[in-house]
């Protein structure tokens, strides 16, 4: 189907639909649209029946009636596509999944209207975008901050976007998703794994900011140490932890960790205190951690299932260049050479 056109759908009420809204009726049977998006179209005059349009979404459908739904042609985004470079892991019709770099904004706001993954991917994606609530653009149903890098999924249609949707808002608890990070941080946990269940909600100083707030919205954040690493004394100095969410609110890891005392390395919002620590690492990981510039956060697994098919599907990355660096930096003898 040409997605820069319109169609049609014709549905004919069964007897055990009768009695049912016909929004809900309409949701059941045309499985790419969601039920927001049919609200919509009958609010606005898209739904006749025998001929008269109805613009109520809880009509009561009764049995043979005849529906007929006009879909109008997908709006051209707002934002405008750009052709910014993308690391492609995985896409089909249904969805993308890409390897976000660092200094890369997820959707246009104030202050980056332009530049954004979503111009990236209305412009690599194309008209394979059959619209998002009637608008050709990607579905984004999860971020990750400006400086945090690694694996993302979009959808590509309103089918995908409700299905991937329903499983970020589950995070994994009774459903496939799989979130996991890997995270360079300050310190040495007293423990090998923990869990951190700490309500977050915005800074009461800092508008751009969050914290730990009685009151706050749940979050829940599961650590494990993969590695500890000595600083040039010879003494613990930093570790490296896997970090699985089982929520998903803003900074959610950066907050959590600097909660506990263990601020993510290069982070200057949640870790500003930490920099002196820099002095205790040897020469060439004082110059690695100079070099990133940014929170020391890596998005390297991601898991769920599919929209359409049903498969479990799972992906992980790599450390980027510049963790890579700051990793075997850690690594290396006191003073060694990288």
């Amino acid at each position: 189907m040409n997605v820069t056109q319109g169609r049609s759908e014709e549905v004919v009420i069964a007897s055990g639909e009768a009695g049912e809204r016909l929004d809900r009726v309409l949701a059941a049977r045309i499985e790419d649209l969601s039920r927001s998006r049919l609200k919509a179209l009958i609010l606005d005059g898209a739904v006749a029946i025998g001929g008269r349009t109805i613009r109520d979404p809880g009509y009561r459908v009764n049995s043979g009636e005849t529906i007929l739904l006009a879909v109008p042609p997908a709006e051209p985004a707002e934002p405008q596509p750009e052709n910014i470079p993308l690391n492609v892991v995985f896409e089909d019709d249904d969805l993308i999944v890409i390897d976000k770099p660092s200094g890369l904004v997820v959707h246009p706001a104030a202050g980056n209207w332009t530049g954004t993954l979503v111009n990236a991917l209305i412009a690599h994606c194309g008209d394979s975008l059959s619209g998002i609530g009637g608008v050709k653009r990607p579905g984004i149903v999860h971020r990750l901050d400006k400086d945090t890098t690694g694996l993302m999924v979009a959808a590509k249609n309103d089918r995908a976007h409700r299905s991937l949707a329903a499983q970020f808002v589950d995070h994994g608890r009774t459903g496939p998703l799989n979130r996991g990070y890997l995270a360079f941080v300050w310190g040495v946990p007293d423990r090998p794994k923990g869990t951190i269940d700490a309500p977050i909600d915005r800074h009461p100083h800092a508008r751009d900011k969050r914290a730990v707030r009685e009151g706050g919205r749940e979050a829940v954040t599961h650590w494990e140490v993969l590695k500890h690493y000595q600083g040039n004394d010879g003494r613990p100095v930093a570790s490296l932890l896997a970090c699985r969410l089982e929520t998903g609110r803003t900074h959610q890891i950066r907050v959590h960790l600097a909660h506990i005392g263990h601020p993510l390395m290069g982070d200057d919002v949640y870790g500003p205190g930490f920099k002196t620590k820099a002095a205790h690492l040897s020469p060439a990981a004082r110059e690695a951690l100079a070099a990133l510039g940014r929170q020391a956060l890596h998005a390297y697994r991601l898991g769920f299932e599919h929209p359409a098919t049903g498969e479990s599907l799972l992906f992980e990355s790599k450390l980027p260049a510049d963790l890579a660096a700051l990793a075997r930096s850690l690594a290396a003898p006191s003073g060694g050479s990288v």
